[in-house]
C-alpha cells in the first residue's frame, strides 16, 4: 500500500525547486520560468488533494524526518530540535487552500506580469517559488521552531514580492514598512519559542509529549522567579501571539498592509487571501491545546481580533 504521507515532504520541495529553476536559469526559459512554477504549484496540489482525501479517510501522521540538536536535562523530557512532518485535518486542509491560491496566482500572472511587459520575471517567480514553499512548510511543521522558521521565510519573501519594482519610490518603502513591523512581532514570537522550550523541554505541537500535553498535565521543568504556572502559561501565550499579530496585521500592528497594495497585483492577492495573513490565525489554531489553557490569552486574542 502506497504511504501518502512519505510523498508530503514533496508538497514543499516541489515549489522550492521550481524557485531554484527561476533564480538560476530563468532568463533563459521562456516566460522568465513561469511554465516551471505552474507546474511545481499543480503537482503540490495535487499532492494535497490526494492528502486530504487520505486524512478525511482517518488517517493522520506526525513524523519526525531529521534531529539536527539534542540535549538533556532541561525539562521533562531531552530537548531535541528536530524537522518533521505533522499531517492532520487542519494541515491536510490549509495545504489544499494554500497550494489552490499559489497556483491561480501563478497561473494569473502569467497573463498578468506578462503581458505587462515587466522586466526581471525570473526574479519574480523565484519569490513566488520560494513564498510558496515557506508557506508549506510552515503548515506541515510538527514543532513550534520549525514554525518559527519558515515563518520568517514567509516574511523575508513577503518584503522581496512587495519591493519587486524597486526602481519606484512606493515599493521599496513598503516592502521595508512589511519587513520592520512584522519583524517587530516576530521578536516576541521568538522568545515565546524559546519560552516554550525552557519550560516544557519540547516544542512539539501533538502528540503525549508535545507541549500542549505536557502544560495540561501540569509537567513544567521551569518558571521564571516561581511565577504562578497559570500566569507563566498566559504570558507565553501572548509572546507567541505577537508574531500573530505581526503578520494577520491586527491591531497594533496592522499598518503594514495597506503599504503592501504597492507590489504587483498577483502578490496582493497571494499575501492577503489565504497564504500569509493567514498564517498567524493558523498557528493560533495548531497551539489551541495551549492557548485553551489561558482564558486570559484566549480573550485578549477575541478582543484584538474583533477590535482590528
Amino acid at each position: 500500500m502506497i504511504d501518502v504521507f512519505s510523498y508530503v515532504p514533496a508538497i514543499v520541495l516541489l515549489p522550492f525547486f521550481s524557485f531554484l529553476v527561476a533564480l538560476g536559469a530563468g532568463k533563459y526559459l521562456p516566460k522568465g520560468g513561469a511554465f516551471g512554477g505552474i507546474a511545481a504549484t499543480a503537482g503540490s496540489f495535487l499532492l494535497s488533494l490526494w492528502v486530504l482525501a487520505t486524512v478525511a479517510g482517518g488517517q493522520a501522521a506526525n513524523r519526525t524526518i531529521y534531529t539536527w540538536a539534542s540535549a538533556g536535562g532541561i525539562g521533562p523530557t531531552d530537548v531535541e530540535l528536530t524537522f518533521g512532518i505533522l499531517v492532520d485535518p487542519l494541515s491536510a486542509l490549509m495545504l489544499v487552500i494554500v497550494t489552490l491560491v499559489a497556483l491561480l496566482v501563478h497561473v494569473f500572472s502569467l497573463g498578468y506580469m506578462n503581458d505587462e511587459g515587466e522586466t526581471g520575471l525570473p526574479r519574480y517567480y523565484a519569490g513566488l517559488g520560494l513564498f510558496t514553499a515557506s508557506m508549506l512548510g510552515f503548515v506541515v511543521a510538527d514543532n513550534l521552531l520549525m514554525a518559527f522558521m519558515f515563518f520568517e521565510l514567509v516574511g523575508l519573501c513577503s518584503y522581496l514580492l512587495i519591493g519587486f519594482h524597486f526602481r519606484e519610490p512606493g515599493p521599496p518603502s513598503a516592502a521595508k514598512k512589511a519587513f520592520l513591523v512584522t519583524r517587530f512581532g516576530d521578536y516576541f514570537f521568538l522568545i515565546g519559542v524559546v519560552a516554550v522550550l525552557a519550560t516544557f523541554g519540547t516544542a512539539q505541537f501533538a502528540g503525549p509529549e508535545s507541549f500542549p500535553a505536557l502544560a495540561e498535565a501540569g509537567e513544567v521543568a521551569w518558571t521564571p522567579g516561581g511565577l504562578a504556572v497559570d500566569t507563566w502559561f498566559t504570558i507565553v501565550g501572548l509572546l507567541v501571539l505577537g508574531g500573530v499579530v505581526g503578520k494577520s496585521a491586527q491591531f497594533p500592528l496592522h499598518t503594514w498592509l495597506p503599504d503592501a497594495m504597492e507590489g504587483p497585483t498577483p502578490v496582493s492577492a497571494l499575501i492577503h487571501a489565504a497564504t500569509m495573513v493567514a498564517a498567524g490565525v493558523y498557528l493560533v489554531a495548531r497551539m489551541y491545546g495551549f492557548y485553551a489553557l489561558s482564558p486570559t490569552a484566549l480573550a485578549v486574542i477575541a478582543f484584538i481580533g474583533g477590535f482590528t
